[in-house]
Formats: C-alpha cells, sequence, structure tokens
C-alpha cells in the first residue's frame, strides 16, 4: 500500500505527535508500505531516526508571509521553494515557537479555508505533488487543523483521506473564542472529504466527536505505540532511599509542572515520606521559561533547591537513562492528555507512573496495570500517592514489571502499524479503490 503520511512540524521542539507520526511511518515501511512521512510547517524533531521527507510542504515562512502580505500570494513557485529550505525552517522555528497559539487565530482559519485561503498556492503545490507525484493508495493527515487541503485534494485524486484525532483541541482552547469557533466550524465543513479518522484514545474518540461536530462512528481508535530498540535493558529497583521522582514531559503549565512543584514541596513536610529528590527533564522552550523560573524560585523560598535537579535530554540515549535513574514518574496534566507517549516509555524502561485519572490514563493504566491514578489537579492526592508508592519498594516493582510486559506485547511500534493498516485497509476496500 502506498501511504502519505501528512504531519506538521512544531517549530523546532520535540512534539509527542510528530514522534508518534515517525514512529508509525517507520514501522509501516518495517512491514514493506511504501510510506512517506511528508511535514508541513517545519522539519520535524525526533530523538529517533527521523525519516520524514526533506522538501517540507506548507512551510511555515511562505504561510506567515502569504498571512500578511499581498505580493507572497503571487509570487514563483521558485521564489516559493527556497524560502521552504529545510536550514532556513528550523532556523526561523524559535521565532514560531515563542509565537502564542491565541495570536494565530486568523492564520489558522485561513488554513482551514484550503484554496479560498491567503494560502491557496501553497495548498496547490501539495495537491498537485500529491496527485501527479506521488499517488498514494491512502492519504493519513496527522492533524485536521490542516483540513482545508482535503476537499481540493479529493477533487484532484480519488485516494481516501484518513485523519488522526491527537491533540488538535489544546490549540484550539488556546484560540479566542470567535476564532475557535470558526476553526470547528471549517472542520466540520471538510469532514465530508474525509473516510475516517484515527484516534490515539477511546475518550479522545467520545470528546472529539461533539467538540469538532464529527460523527462518531466514523472514529476508529488505534492506540499509540513506542519503538522498544534501546528501551529496557537491566536497570536499578531501588529498596530504600534517597529515592527519585521524575518528570519527563515538555516543561509547561498544561503538562501540569507546577503540580509536581508543589506535590514534591508537600511530600518534604510530610512525616511518612522517605527521603527524596525531584528530577526533571523535557523540551523547556523560551517562552515557557518565565513559568519555568517561577517554579524553581518557589523551590529556592521553600528550601528545597538542593534536591532538584533539572536535566537536559537531548538524545534517544539519554532519555532512557533518564527514565532508568528515577523510582517513579508522574506527568500530572492540567489537559485531557490524547496519547501519554511519555507513560509508555516509563513503563518499558521499568518506571512505574501516577498519573491524574482523566484523559488517556485511565485506559493506559487500565491496560498495562503499571501505574496508580489521582484525582486530577490535586497536589496533596498526588503527594500521598507518590509517598505511599516510594513506601511500598515491592508494589513498586510489581506495577514496574507489569507495565513493562504490556508495553512489550501491545504498545510495540509495530502493534500500532498492524493496528493502522487494518483500519486503512478497511477504509481503501469500502471506497472501492
Amino acid at each position: 500500500m502506498k501511504i502519505a503520511l501528512i504531519t506538521a512540524g512544531a517549530a523546532g521542539m520535540y512534539c509527542g505527535s510528530c514522534m508518534r507520526d515517525n514512529t508509525l511511518a517507520a514501522a509501516l515501511i518495517k512491514l514493506g508500505h511504501d510510506t512517506l512521512l511528508i511535514p508541513t510547517y517545519t522539519p520535524i524533531r525526533t530523538d529517533e531516526e527521523n525519516i520524514s521527507e526533506t522538501r517540507v510542504f506548507m512551510g511555515g515562512i511562505n504561510v506567515f508571509l502569504q498571512q500578511q502580505f499581498w505580493l507572497f500570494r503571487h509570487t514563483p513557485w521558485l521564489l516559493d521553494r527556497l524560502l521552504n529550505f529545510p536550514r532556513l525552517l528550523r532556523w526561523v522555528s524559535p521565532l514560531a515557537a515563542r509565537t502564542k497559539a491565541a495570536k494565530l487565530g486568523s492564520l489558522t482559519i485561513s488554513m482551514l479555508k484550503g484554496p479560498r485561503g491567503k494560502q491557496r498556492k501553497e495548498v496547490r503545490k501539495l495537491v498537485e505533488w500529491l496527485a501527479t507525484d506521488f499517488k498514494p493508495d491512502v492519504v493519513l493527515l496527522t492533524n485536521v487543523l490542516l483540513s482545508g487541503f482535503v476537499p481540493e485534494l479529493k477533487k484532484a485524486w480519488p485516494a481516501p483521506v484518513v485523519g488522526v484525532l491527537q491533540g488538535d483541541d489544546i490549540f484550539l482552547e488556546a484560540l479566542p473564542e470567535t476564532d475557535r469557533r470558526r476553526c470547528v466550524e471549517l472542520i466540520h465543513e471538510n469532514d465530508p472529504a474525509f473516510a475516517g479518522y484515527i484516534s490515539t484514545s477511546r475518550f479522545y474518540a467520545d470528546a472529539m466527536a461533539p467538540y469538532l461536530k464529527l460523527p462518531r462512528e466514523k472514529i476508529q481508535v488505534v492506540y499509540p505505540g513506542i519503538n522498544l530498540k534501546g528501551h529496557g535493558g537491566p536497570r536499578e529497583h531501588r529498596s530504600a532511599p534517597p529515592y527519585i521522582i521524575g518528570y519527563f514531559a515538555r516543561i509547561c503549565r498544561e503538562k501540569g509542572f507546577h503540580h509536581i512543584v508543589e506535590a514534591f514541596r508537600l511530600i518534604r513536610e510530610m512525616p511518612n515520606a522517605p527521603e527524596c529528590r525531584l528530577k526533571v527533564s523535557g523540551w523547556l522552550g523560551e517562552n515557557n521559561r518565565p513559568f519555568f523560573d517561577e517554579q524553581m524560585l518557589k523551590l529556592r523560598f521553600a528550601g528545597l533547591a538542593e534536591f532538584v535537579e533539572h536535566v537536559d535530554c537531548p538524545t534517544h540515549e539519554q532519555k532512557v537513562a533518564f527514565l532508568q535513574s528515577v523510582d517513579v514518574l508522574s506527568v500530572p496534566t492540567t489537559y485531557h492528555e490524547p496519547k501519554g507517549l511519555y507513560i509508555l516509555e516509563a513503563l518499558a524502561n521499568g518506571t512505574p507512573v501516577v498519573q491524574p485519572a482523566h484523559g488517556s490514563f485511565p485506559e493506559l493504566i487500565e491496560a498495562t496495570n503499571g501505574g496508580e491514578l489521582v484525582p486530577p489537579d490535586d497536589p496533596a492526592a498526588l503527594a500521598n500517592a507518590i509517598v505511599k508508592l516510594l513506601n511500598d519498594p515491592a508494589r513498586r516493582r510489581e506495577l514496574a514489571e507489569r507495565g513493562g510486559r504490556a508495553v512489550n506485547e501491545i504498545f510495540t511500534a509495530e502493534a500500532m502499524a498492524l493496528n493502522t493498516l487494518s483500519v486503512l485497509e478497511q477504509i481503501v476496500k469500502k471506497s472501492g479503490q
């Protein structure tokens, strides 16, 4: 099967959706399918081998300039191609990462209008390339905020298009209400051009159907999987303090970094708590630096600065080493997480988790038996659960072993690819292609 897998670059950040898409594409290729991972906006960034195409469609510079200036909507394609040069897009990515989503409403609306928007030239390039050069059997669009080009593609090429729902609401919720409503309307208008959708969890499928006004029966669930290469192996399971509490995710408010900071402060005051430290890693963008500094200052005022360590883990090997160095991991998100790749990665490396009981976490914990759930947005409950787990080495070991087995059996890249193929084959067969 020829599969065009279209993803959206995250302006130089490590992005869970990009990493999932890269893992999926690599697994599909390994299974013998002609798969292209096609980036839009910016090149993607992963800590594994990046298999995406070097050419970037709907490059961020062109998209922005065409939104702002009439002249750039009529420039020759050769100039546009130069502005899509990957090295240039990587160079300007930090500027894009600092742009708040709330300021991108009009641009997002324009992109969702497709050929009726200001980026119609970019729409034509992608549509013509897919229809005349690659000619896929199916198109997998991993961000429905890009769906504006899909109705135009359906006019030029008969292959079914399948959308992936894996976090679109996070961006939409950051937009002004008027812009958000218009974006949802446009996504709903583009829905008839989609043959179906894939969601990364049952929770997210149930939530996004009414949120985006999509038919629930068109959404099938395929859980994420990880490439197990480099994960696992021997590690220390401490049975005596000092213990290490880990946080590994993008360092920002929506991932609940402030909750783990407050929980750690409470833990250090609890008389039954063992001696422990907090170890933190994950992408820290410049736009979240003030928030991070504020939380670190809070810990300093509480006299806990010496018990907190922040480390960079830019490589896959460093990430694995981090996950194997902590005794329990918690990423207490404030939003309803649709994927939770860091949960699977922690379990693959023998680290149990404590997570809020919302989003995809209940499904992941039920399927893996690798952690505990606590009420959301409750640092005190989080602190109590972590202390209980730290004080019970046998329970931690049991959760780690169960979770590790489940990830190795259920949540692999190959399993994700096979389940995705099953959905795509059904859709292609139904479409008569």
